[in-house]
């Protein structure tokens, strides 16, 4: 096809009128990119997309009308959108600028997060207060040794009656997991051992178990993925 006659099929409409929308987003907005996480997930194994996605929705749920929410070691922050649905103000932050400069150069009008910035949470607390603070896929990354810093510092930015969620595959499922998923976890948990450690700065902590795109209470040892939902922050652990 030469290129008159691909400008010529691309500036037809739509057969259903309905579909008008695809191209009008697409002529005032763009095609929107992947983050760097999700490109190469999409590239390597697409149905990854789907995991992430639901377990963006389950925090997103929990935290609905929060007004000022946190998230600790956002990546990419691709998916980081569904919450953003969901709360009024979201902030993302992670240790690892690239990420950062990653997502500046993606935002777009209409989706601008509150604010993001680089910050190591084993350096200090992050500055600011939050009703909802919730970490994916980040905690099996810190070493057990500095764990309790970790927290500790999050558990710091959140208001007294805040919401915190911490989300990580299972120690189980890391028989099953590939090279890349394992690479880097150095603390992946067991149901009991997290909640363990998350009674340590909360009063209520109730857990979840996660397969593939599923959200469930069942038996914790053939989940592949947790969840921790918190409150009720304790004055000191």
């Amino acid at each position: 096809m030469d290129l008159e006659a691909h400008h010529n099929e691309s500036d037809r409409g739509t057969k259903e009128p309905q579909y008008e929308i695809c191209l009008n987003h697409r002529d005032d907005h763009g095609l929107e990119p992947l983050g760097l996480m999700m490109n190469q997930a999409w590239y390597d194994d697409p149905k990854r997309l789907t995991f992430t996605f639901s377990r963006y929705k389950f925090a997103g749920k929990m935290l609905a009308g929060c007004k000022n929410v946190l998230e600790v070691g956002c990546g990419d922050a691709f998916p980081s959108r569904i919450v953003q649905q969901e709360v009024e103000r979201l902030t993302v932050t992670d240790f690892d600028p690239l990420f950062i400069d990653d997502i500046r150069s993606r935002m777009v009008k209409g989706w601008e997060f509150a604010d993001a910035f680089t910050h190591d949470m084993l350096s200090a607390p992050v500055p600011g207060h939050y009703d909802g603070i919730y970490s994916l896929d980040v905690l099996e990354h810190i070493d057990p040794a500095h764990e309790e810093l970790f927290l500790a510092n999050m558990v710091t930015a959140l208001t007294e009656h805040g919401t915190m969620i911490i989300g990580m595959p299972t120690l189980e499922s890391q028989s099953y997991a590939s090279p890349q998923s394992k690479a880097g976890h150095v603390n992946c948990q067991s149901m009991p051992q997290l909640k363990q450690g998350m009674q340590r700065f909360f009063h209520n902590v109730y857990m979840f178990s996660m397969n593939d795109e599923v959200i469930h209470t069942g038996y914790h040892r053939m989940a592949h993925y947790i969840f921790a939902l918190c409150c009720g922050k304790k004055t000191a652990p």
